[in-house]
């Protein structure tokens, strides 16, 4: 009867293991890409809607608070600065996480 050494075996081992690892590192890396981006998207989501708001109430002028209760973590700031063009002034909207300091900034050039 023929069969496999210990020594062939032990090898198929440390190779089976070796591609074992390196395929879990790759899920793992890109499963933290798509929690970073699934977290830039949802920041970008906010930050529109809270534009478009702003936009609607015709209040487009500094402010700041959260998304609470849906979202208490995450915290937004707009300001009102002036342009580098004459007759514009700027429009920044910062969505931001509490606790990793993620951010997300959408700029609106409005006339004066």
């Amino acid at each position: 009867m023929r069969g496999f050494t210990l020594l062939e075996v032990m090898v198929a081992l440390a190779i089976m293991a070796g591609v074992l690892l390196t395929v879990l590192g790759a899920v793992n890396y890109h499963l933290s890409i798509v929690a970073a981006e699934r977290d830039s998207t949802t920041l970008t989501l906010l930050a529109r809607s809270r534009l478009a708001e702003m936009e609607l109430a015709s209040a487009l002028v500094k402010g700041e608070g959260t998304f609470a209760p849906f979202h208490p973590d995450l915290k937004w700031k707009a300001e009102l600065l002036p342009a580098t063009l004459p007759g514009l002034q700027k429009l920044s909207l910062r969505v931001q996480r509490a606790g990793d300091k993620r951010e997300v900034v959408l700029v609106r050039y409005l006339p004066k």
